[in-house]
């Protein structure tokens, strides 16, 4: 008798322990035992929850990015560090303008270019001279980022600062240790200055220094500072709570984990695990099975999606006329929000410091029309949780005879990310249908289908790492919309009657005014078009191939024109086409001034990847 009820006290024991381990949450970062197996990791797995800052974050679903700055006032996308900061004077600058029409929009926090990679500051910083208090706006007085978190703060709006770690202005940038104090210094003015910062945007940038060699940064000490100083912030892209989703597109993966094998790339040990598991910020793949089996630990580190609203991050007026469309807007909501990430639309403001009028009106047709389709929910009783195993089905009744073409699902995300397989049907004549698929779910999922009648849907989530919270079920109707936007004009002049006079007999399509063909040389082979008359030319365009393979695409270059074909001039222009990798766009390039010019030579210096190739989609000639 004693045995057994030694034997029963040791089996509660053990069942309590166990259950207690099924009850537990790993918060952002779970290591696997090293002898583990695959259906442990993946239990584990299952586990993994966000942090508090990090489930805010997500629910905010719509973040504005504001490109403001130097690059503004001079129509550059990545300034060279050594512009006047005169430059720097909009004449009507309406910090309130902004917040008050994202507000409307839907937005929920803003995102500030503090200091972008030219090392312009939009703030008065001690640091260094290159910022508004040498600008001639508000009398050498003014702060852009005390004025937009003043209009923040009123309009009951979260705040962000994008800080620059690439600074083309500080003669410290390549000296480490010098720049990285200087870097902390920016960094704790910003974040001690300010009230409270919601979120710390750091891209990757890291050009050379005026020494001729790379930073080196010290990103262990910046998060130990902005957990210091703002430890509500989440930290974004090089930081370690929010990842870049790996395009500037606007499109996140149709797979989307928040709970990846990706580590933060501001870890030491990001490049060694990378290289192991085959890994990379733009991989399809971040967080399967059999990624899970090579993995040594996991990590809650969710998407957070970039695109501007325009072809370029800063405002140019010459794309005024350029602003996304509705449809287009709408096709990046459903691929960003509706794919378990944050969107982050860039809106730059204008050189009088205003948001432009063209891009408010889409903006509140957007969200018009965004509004519209999620004010009537079709499904009776959507927010209830199911606890749904493997192979689990609901059934959810819909208003009678409902018209619907949009399904959302989403989970409770306090409890982890477990969905990985589902699929949902409609009920039609009698029969049940099936109507679309996926995948991941996450946060919130939207899928898109045909539209249908039915008063009921069917969901059956047909795998799962354990019993998946699945918190809400909507559908909806989104009127379907036709993208009418005009394809980008890349010449004015009529190229029917250039001729290339390359040797390669391919190099036609470079300029057959088809973006579609392209051409590919395998070292770095200028381009050179005989116009056939002579022009007065104010610019040029080049068009990298669109698509995945970036392979071949300039970065740095030179242009020339001639008259004769013989004696050549080096046009005024910055020599590079700033951000192509990341947003591979048609580039519109514009002369200080005119040139007349018979003959073209667009001569590539340096590919992407440094690789001795050269691809061109379409190359064009601006005359205004």
């Amino acid at each position: 008798m004693r045995n057994l009820l030694i034997a029963a006290v040791l089996l509660c024991f053990f069942m309590g322990v166990h259950s207690r381990q099924k009850d537990q949450y790993y918060v952002k970062q779970v290591k696997f035992p090293s002898k583990a197996t695959l259906d442990q990791k993946v239990e584990m797995a299952s586990r993994l929850v966000p942090t508090t800052q990090q489930l805010a974050w997500q629910r905010m679903e719509l973040t504005a990015f504001l490109h403001f700055g130097i690059n503004t006032f001079t129509g550059r996308e990545w300034g060279n560090g050594n512009e006047d900061p005169a430059l720097f004077n909009p004449s009507e600058l309406n910090a309130e303008q902004w917040v008050r029409m994202l507000k409307d929009a839907g937005f929920n926090m803003v995102i500030l270019t503090a200091k972008h990679h030219d090392g312009f500051c939009l703030w008065p910083t001690k640091t260094t001279k290159h910022s508004v208090a040498s600008s001639p706006w508000r009398g050498g007085k003014g702060d852009v980022v005390k004025e937009l978190k003043q209009a923040c703060v009123k309009y009951g709006m979260k705040f962000g600062v994008y800080l620059s770690p690439w600074d083309r202005n500080a003669s410290c940038y390549g000296d480490s240790p010098a720049y990285n104090r200087y870097f902390i210094e920016q960094l704790t003015e910003l974040l001690t200055n300010y009230g409270t910062i919601n979120e710390v945007w750091f891209d990757g940038a890291n050009g050379e220094g005026p020494n001729g060699k790379k930073q080196i940064y010290d990103w262990d000490t910046t998060l130990k500072t902005i957990h210091r100083l703002q430890p509500n912030a989440v930290t974004a892209i090089m930081g370690d709570d929010v990842r870049w989703v790996g395009n500037e597109r606007g499109f996140g993966r149709e797979t989307e984990w928040s709970s990846t094998a990706l580590t933060p790339p501001s870890y030491e040990r990001a490049k060694e695990t990378y290289s192991r598991l085959g890994l990379s910020q733009t991989a399809k793949d971040i967080g399967s099975r059999s990624l899970i089996e090579k993995a040594g630990e996991m990590f809650w580190y969710p998407s957070e999606v970039d695109v501007s609203i325009r072809p370029g991050w800063f405002y140019h007026s010459d794309q005024d006329d350029k602003v996304k469309s509705l449809a287009n807007l709408t096709d990046i909501y459903f691929k960003s929000v509706g794919y378990n990430s944050v969107l982050l639309l860039n809106i730059p403001p204008d050189r009088r410091g205003l948001i432009n009028e063209n891009d408010v009106a889409r903006l509140k047709e957007w969200s018009t029309y965004l509004n519209r389709t999620f004010a009537d929910n079709k499904v009776l009783v959507g927010k209830k949780l199911w606890k749904a195993p493997k192979a689990s089905t609901k059934v959810y009744m819909l208003k009678k005879n409902s018209q619907i073409n949009v399904l959302m699902i989403q989970e409770d995300i306090s409890k982890g990310q477990r969905v990985e397989d589902f699929c949902v049907e409609a009920r039609e004549n009698g029969a049940w249908k099936e109507i679309a698929k996926g995948t991941t779910v996450g946060y919130k999922r939207f899928l898109r289908f045909p539209t249908i009648h039915t008063d009921r849907l069917r969901i059956t989530i047909v795998e799962t790492r354990g019993v998946a919270n699945v918190i809400n079920v909507g559908a909806f109707y989104a009127e379907p919309l036709s993208d009418e936007a005009a394809s980008l004009k890349l010449s004015n002049i009529p190229t029917a009657d250039w001729k290339v006079l390359n040797m390669d007999s391919k190099a036609g399509k470079a300029i057959d005014a088809n973006p579609a063909t392209f051409w590919r040389s395998e070292t770095l082979t200028p381009l050179v078009v005989d116009m056939g008359k002579v022009t007065d030319i104010a610019g040029f365009t080049y068009a990298p191939v669109a698509g995945e393979d970036k392979m071949g695409t300039i970065y740095k270059y030179n242009f020339y024109v001639s008259t004769d074909g013989e004696i050549w001039t080096k046009c005024e222009c910055s020599g590079e086409f700033s951000n192509i990798m990341y947003n591979p766009i048609p580039q519109f390039v514009r002369f200080g001034k005119k040139y007349p010019a018979r003959y073209f030579k667009l001569e590539p210096l340096t590919e992407i990847n440094s690789k001795s190739i050269v691809t061109i989609a379409e190359c064009g000639i601006l005359t205004k």
